[in-house]
């Protein structure tokens, strides 16, 4: 085989390089978990990494996209609808498979999992693919990201219960100053920073992603250290792929006629079903590792599971939808009533 061929052979994987590089250090901590001063030093530097990752959050987030967003509201509310209401009823739905099918344990993380914030890039990404309305999954990834940072970990509080820390001072504390107070630290020197970050893009995102890189390997290791790998079995494992395919199948059908009955247009339809289906692994992991303490690693492993599904279906999705016949059959002639309604929505594209 030719060598120049591989790179190429690689590139075509249904899997995420990322997830790849996700798993190769799953790997390292179950090979090399760090324990004792290495920990302790291992955590001190995740810490750190996450509020790095909310600062630059929010460094990142255009106020104006935000406020030229909120134009197609409709939209945006189906978005969070989907992310923040559907989402953890499902969830909240799952919890007859305990313990049947699931573990106590790995169903904290498939709710986790249900809680957390839409993506960003991947959305947009398979919304153009597409051919669906990029500018209303750019503000609904957004909005999605800037409400996830309040609602994820009150939710996982409310709903979690005892496999988080719940409503003490001390969990609060701790989402208040690694999680909201970077993230607004970024938006207030956006100005100022916006610069450096737009020169720098791609050495930020290694930034972005070796620190996620981090909080996953101090979780992880943190799991071996205390021996909670044992709890889950290849069946179980097995089990929670299945229930996670349901899951994703269900949102994928849901956000797309759901969509549909409530009127929307087809590009919009297309980007409230990739943006209200996905869940975000760069937000998720650092909650997850504020919200569980020691128990993070079994946490974070549906939604990194999750993640790799996703990707892969939607990237299949996607180039099927390409496809779709333009224009799509045509309605009856609206009424006089209806037409001022057709031009605020072509308006806000």
């Amino acid at each position: 085989m030719n060598r120049r061929t591989v790179p190429s052979m690689l590139s075509r994987l249904p899997v995420d390089p990322y997830v790849l590089a996700l798993l190769a250090t799953v790997g390292l901590a179950a090979l090399l978990p760090v324990s004792g001063t290495a920990a302790r030093f291992a955590g001190g530097a995740s810490t750190g990494a996450v509020g790095l990752l909310f600062f630059l959050y929010g460094a990142r987030l255009s106020t104006r996209e935000v406020v030229d967003g909120l134009r197609h509201w409709r939209l945006h509310v189906t978005v969070l609808a989907c992310t923040f209401v559907l989402f953890p009823l499902l969830g909240l739905a799952a919890r007859g498979l305990v313990p049947f099918v699931l573990t106590p344990q790995l169903y904290s993380g498939l709710l986790f999992l249900c809680l957390v914030p839409s993506t960003v890039q991947s959305s947009i990404a398979f919304t153009s693919i597409a051919r669906g309305n990029v500018p209303a999954a750019i503000c609904a990834g957004s909005f999605s990201s800037l409400v996830g940072i309040v609602i994820t970990p009150l939710l996982a509080a409310l709903l979690i219960g005892g496999g988080t820390t719940g409503f003490s001072a001390d969990s609060l504390f701790k989402i208040v100053a690694q999680l909201l107070l970077p993230f607004l630290a970024g938006q207030l020197l956006r100005r100022w920073v916006t610069g450096f970050l737009t020169r720098h893009k791609r050495l930020l995102g290694l930034v972005d992603r070796g620190s996620v890189l981090l909080v996953v390997y101090t979780a992880f290791s943190e799991g071996m250290v205390t021996g909670i790998w044992h709890q889950v079995t290849p069946a179980r494992l097995g089990a929670l792929l299945a229930v996670e395919a349901v899951l994703l199948a269900v949102m994928l059908a849901v956000s797309w006629y759901g969509a549909k009955r409530l009127g929307f247009v087809r590009e919009d339809r297309v980007a409230i079903q990739f943006a209200g289906s996905k869940k975000s692994l760069a937000a998720g992991l650092p909650m997850a590792t504020v919200l569980f303490g020691a128990h993070a690693s079994l946490a974070v492993l549906p939604l990194m599971l999750f993640h790799q599904m996703q990707l892969m279906v939607c990237a299949v999705l996607a180039k099927r939808r390409a496809n779709d016949p333009e224009p799509e059959p045509t309605p009856l002639p609206h009424t006089p009533a209806e037409a001022p309604e057709e031009a605020v929505t072509a308006a806000t594209r």
